[in-house]
């Protein structure tokens, strides 16, 4: 028995002495070169592509970082107070439109009576144009506006009725002026209807 498993130890003993020599062999100084070459080669594509991930991976940060800088706090915007203004009215058989703007002229605030809903006849009405009024006035209680200076122009039924309700919006009409075009016999009328 014991010479038997001496045997076999002894064969397996040669068959690794063999396998290794083998291996040995099989690994020639050229072998090797060409190996450690591949192996170069392979990690220079995987530095390539790993420079190419971490230039996208920058572009993705820096595309991070310009949406993260964008939602910085906006600075309150300051609304300036006026406290004197001028509101012009154009009363016109079909129409009423009142705008409220500041002494230079700078619009603040609009409305016609054909934005409020008002259609056909009913928007030419004193009704249209005291909602008017209040819808102008609404919008510019923001700016503080305390005097105005009312400058009417045309000759329509809203025209008694807008400066009243200007008045009772709390507005002090400081002066009032009709400003209507006038022709000094300019050009020739249109014939008259016949009705």
């Amino acid at each position: 028995m014991n010479k038997e498993n001496n045997n076999t130890e002894a064969k397996a003993n040669s068959a690794d002495v063999q396998t290794k020599e083998n291996k040995k062999s099989e690994q020639k100084p050229a072998d090797l070169k060409v190996k450690s070459k591949k192996a170069d080669n392979a990690s220079d594509a995987e530095k390539t592509s790993t420079h190419k991930n971490d230039k996208t991976d920058k572009t993705d940060k820096t595309k991070a970082q310009k949406k993260e800088i964008k939602p910085k706090k906006k600075a309150k915007k300051i609304k300036r107070q006026i406290l004197k203004g001028r509101a012009n009215i154009k009363c016109s058989y079909n129409n009423t439109v009142v705008s409220l703007a500041d002494l230079n002229g700078n619009v603040l605030g609009w409305a016609t009576s054909g934005l409020l809903g008002f259609k056909g006849a009913k928007k030419a009405t004193p009704y249209a144009a005291t909602q008017v009024v209040a819808n102008v006035s609404e919008k510019v209680k923001k700016y503080g506006l305390k005097e105005l200076e009312v400058y009417i122009k045309g000759v329509g039924s809203g025209r008694e009725a807008s400066v009243r309700a200007l008045a009772n919006n709390g507005f002090d009409l400081v002066l009032i002026k009709d400003v209507t075009p006038i022709p000094h016999n300019g050009c020739r009328p249109k014939k008259p209807r016949r009705l």
